[in-house]
């Protein structure tokens, strides 16, 4: 089995159209960020093109990628007060999710805004401080995400813990009163 491919690999995934699309917005702002880099002197084009391949980039993790890939999607909303409120939601506990989407997400969910980051630290030292504004944004577009679908992640497993819990109090509980109810009702 060790010698299957990186295609056989991924097309075990559960969400293949979703896992392709994932894996395009999180390499393609990399790779244009560093080919424009690389082998232009359009400064502006490259720009234009890298953030809207990182707002798509942000907007699939958030909205689709995380929700079929690993059943999870976050919010964020005012209150009526103006206070900023990030909102979790979690997939049915029950629901399978496939080990080759969990991990591909989670390790470009994470190795991404420290690949940015390097690329930061690359333009600092070379005084490319227009590209530095281009990683900035892009550093907190893909942190952003990250934090979000780590405290998404955190929240989820905290409510199972406690559904279970409690479902277990209650069942243990309801059962015992409805043991005693039943006994009474016999006599």
């Amino acid at each position: 089995m060790a010698d299957r491919t990186l295609y056989q690999r991924l097309s075990e995934s559960s969400h293949p159209v979703a896992l392709l699309f994932f894996l395009f917005f999180r390499l393609a702002p990399l790779l244009v960020y560093l080919l424009g880099v690389l082998f232009t002197s359009n400064y502006i084009l490259n720009f234009i093109i890298t953030m809207l391949l990182l707002a798509a980039d942000f907007w699939n993790v958030k909205n689709i990628s995380g929700r079929l890939m690993v059943g999870l999607r976050w919010w964020n909303e005012a209150n009526d007060l103006g206070q900023s409120i990030w909102v979790f939601e979690t997939a049915d506990p029950n629901r399978y999710i496939n080990p080759i989407d969990s991990k591909v997400f989670w390790l470009f969910l994470y190795s991404c805004p420290v690949l940015w980051l390097v690329l930061g630290i690359v333009a600092m030292l070379k005084l490319q401080f227009l590209s530095l504004t281009l990683v900035g944004l892009a550093i907190v577009l893909t942190s952003i995400n990250a934090l979000a679908y780590t405290k998404c992640d955190k929240f989820g497993k905290a409510n199972n813990i406690a559904s279970n819990v409690a479902g277990s109090v209650a069942s243990g509980f309801f059962g015992n009163v409805g043991g005693l109810v039943a006994g009474v009702f016999r006599r």
